[in-house]
């Protein structure tokens, strides 16, 4: 009797405009396993096992070249779970303070000060795990001097520095939580910010802002960066230069000029040994430490000693920065990193386009606390050490059915995708990964149909399942012109939770629109 009452009160209360809305709300049916704050990866390993959301040249409001300095990025990074954050210290015009700027261009400087206590106020609002600033240190000594006063000032208690020079082993997110910390290394030289040619930088800033489009180029896979990397000629290679390229003769020479107080409070050294870049590779047991290299670098090293980074990493940092010629704030394919260990995969967050959206995805696992926590694989040293570039079977199968769409009414006009006719919309659907899980697909186009009811399925046999990404984007069929953008996200696979689910789309910069939502399906076997 009871089970019948409740049957009638369910029919009563519970409507097919009901069920509608459940299936369809993003917070009741959500599509992945452990929403914001919900960390669920062991964070007692040291840092060195997870990776890390990481910024580059997080001040910046546009291009390298010519855009303004500001907090307001750093902020809105932060504020989405950005935990490295990078600062480009240089003397100001009178030479008594810190401007925070990207030297030798035309961009605008903003005031040290600023940009530290704007870190301090909005450092744990969306994760209360450790915010590391990477210093890029163009200053002279007296000013060095300043900026560890101001650096105490602004953090107080809340900055962790050890009471040792060096480190034999990183801490863990979890003993750092609510801390800050510093990562640089001693200045090759004082250098003038700005002695680049004014008209040149116009020039090459104007020409910047027509290069990419938003969401126009795919990201190139892994062989092709590999393949391209080895192709470049010395002079390309000149453009990546990196504070971290000087030796380590070199740095202890300079140690000798650092202001006490700033070089104490250095927790992550930077540095690379002198020689070769496999000379770097190679790990002190008595120390830890960080090496920075540039993606084309990184290409290069990866296509005949993926081990040795792999191992490198394993216990110490490896930050990957952007290329020098990426002067529009463009990214580059991140899992060339992640599938050696990287755990730095610094990226310009200023910017938008397919490369920033695999970041933004990759990082909503874990709770989007901004550490993830590496795969076994990648930390095991025995039987040996991993291959990248080995052959893989398929671990597992997802399988994703995209069933409907619905929102873009209430999210957009109604003569936004045509003039005369409701919208032709088609999804893409697909993996980003290693090479050979990496593929996208498509359904067909619906047309005149602000509701598209597609109800195609798709199979992905995934070889590296622990950091494949699903990829989902919606685009409206224009026969005459450029397909129009509909919407997209990107989710961790390893936190898909079967069923059928609410996949919430995001518009280009990745905030999330507030009404469009796919509902699909998905099957591991």
């Amino acid at each position: 009797m009871g089970t019948y009452k409740c049957c009638l009160i369910f029919k009563r209360r519970f409507r097919v405009d009901d069920f509608h809305r459940f299936l369809f709300s993003h917070e009741l049916n959500p599509p992945i396993r452990h929403g914001q704050g919900q960390v669920h990866h062991d964070m007692a390993a040291p840092l060195s096992h997870y990776f890390i959301y990481t910024g580059h040249n997080s001040y910046l409001t546009g291009n390298q070249l010519s855009s303004d300095c500001s907090d307001l990025p750093i902020i809105r990074a932060l504020q989405r779970g950005v935990r490295v954050i990078e600062l480009d210290m240089w003397p100001n015009s009178s030479k008594d303070d810190i401007s925070i700027l990207h030297g030798r261009t035309l961009t605008t400087p903003v005031s040290l000060l600023k940009c530290l206590l704007s870190i301090k106020k909005h450092a744990f609002e969306a994760s209360p795990y450790p915010v590391i600033i990477t210093l890029e240190d163009h200053l002279t000594p007296d000013l060095q001097d300043k900026a560890a006063k101001m650096v105490l000032e602004v953090f107080g208690d809340i900055l962790y520095y050890p009471d040792k020079d060096h480190l034999k082993e990183f801490p863990s997110p979890q003993d750092l939580k609510g801390r800050v910390l510093l990562s640089t290394k001693p200045p090759k030289e004082y250098l003038q910010a700005k002695d680049g040619n004014a008209a040149t930088i116009k020039e090459d800033a104007k020409a910047a802002a027509t290069d990419d489009a938003a969401w126009g180029k795919e990201v190139p896979d892994i062989h092709s960066q590999i393949h391209s990397a080895t192709k470049h000629d010395q002079r390309e290679d000149d453009d990546d230069t990196d504070e971290d390229e000087d030796d380590e003769e070199e740095e202890q020479k300079m140690q000798q000029h650092l202001a006490p107080q700033y070089k104490h409070l250095i927790t992550i050294k930077a540095g690379k040994p002198k020689g070769t870049l496999l000379d770097a590779l190679q790990s002190d047991p008595e120390k830890v430490r960080r090496l920075s290299l540039s993606e084309q670098q990184l290409a290069k090293l990866a296509d005949h000693h993926g081990t040795e980074i792999v191992r490198f990493t394993q216990r110490n940092l490896l930050r990957i920065y952007p290329k020098g010629t990426r002067v529009t704030s463009s990214n580059y394919n991140p899992f060339l990193g992640w599938v050696h260990g990287a755990q730095m995969v610094a990226f310009n967050m200023q910017g938008y386009g397919r490369a920033l959206w695999l970041m933004h995805g990759f990082y909503k696992a874990n709770g989007g606390c901004g550490y993830v926590k590496k795969p076994d694989f990648l930390m095991q040293t025995d039987p040996e050490v991993f291959d990248p570039k080995k052959s893989l079977s398929p671990k597992k199968t997802l399988k994703v059915k995209v069933y409907m769409g619905d929102g873009w009414r209430m999210d957009f006009t109604q003569t936004h995708f045509d003039q005369y006719s409701p919208p032709d919309f088609y999804a893409r659907v697909g993996i980003a990964g290693v090479p050979a899980d990496s593929v996208m697909k498509r359904t067909r186009a619906i047309e005149d149909n602000w509701v598209p009811v597609w109800e195609e399925d798709f199979t992905f046999k995934l070889t590296v399942p622990e950091i494949a990404l699903l990829r989902v984007e919606v685009h409206e069929y224009d026969m005459s012109e450029k397909d129009d953008f509909g919407g997209q996200t990107v989710l961790p696979v390893s936190e898909l939770i079967p069923g059928i689910r609410a996949v919430a789309l995001h518009d280009r910069k990745g905030i999330k629109l507030n009404n469009v939502k796919l509902l699909m399906r998905f099957e591991f076997e």
